[in-house]
């Protein structure tokens, strides 16, 4: 029975987007290691508790097919913020996260970061001024 869990995964994971935009961060790529891990042997693999297998499976199919999206529809493409999809989608990129993460730091901490990886100048190894 393992090899029929094995391959519903794969087809999930065929099926589930990544979003490039997302590096580290994305579903889809976690949910592709996650099974990789999961299923080591591939279709030999021995599940411990193939329920709690199953209702993984039944829960992340859900999702994938936009069940909940579909039984409770939205009247906006917005958020309560008035944030659109595609403007959350831009935010949470992974280029944007890390400039937020910059402005955060605070300029010291930044400078400081910048310059001590371009070269490791201390106030002992500085060149002398002849």
């Amino acid at each position: 029975m393992s090899v029929a869990r094995y391959r519903q995964f794969l087809k999930l994971c065929e099926e589930w987007p990544r979003d490039e935009s997302k590096k580290g961060r994305d579903l889809g790529t976690f949910l592709r290691q996650r099974v990789t891990h999961a299923f080591r042997e591939g279709e030999n693999t021995q599940l411990s508790d193939p329920e709690k297998c199953d209702q993984i499976y039944e829960s992340l199919a859900r999702i994938n097919t936009n069940v909940y999206r579909e039984r409770f529809p939205r009247t906006r493409d917005t958020s309560f913020t008035g944030v659109t999809v595609e403007e959350c989608r831009m935010l949470l990129a992974t280029g944007n996260m890390q400039q937020m993460n910059e402005k955060k730091k605070g300029l010291w901490k930044t400078l400081m970061e910048r310059f001590a990886t371009k070269q490791d100048v201390t106030p002992e190894k500085a060149p002398e001024n002849k």
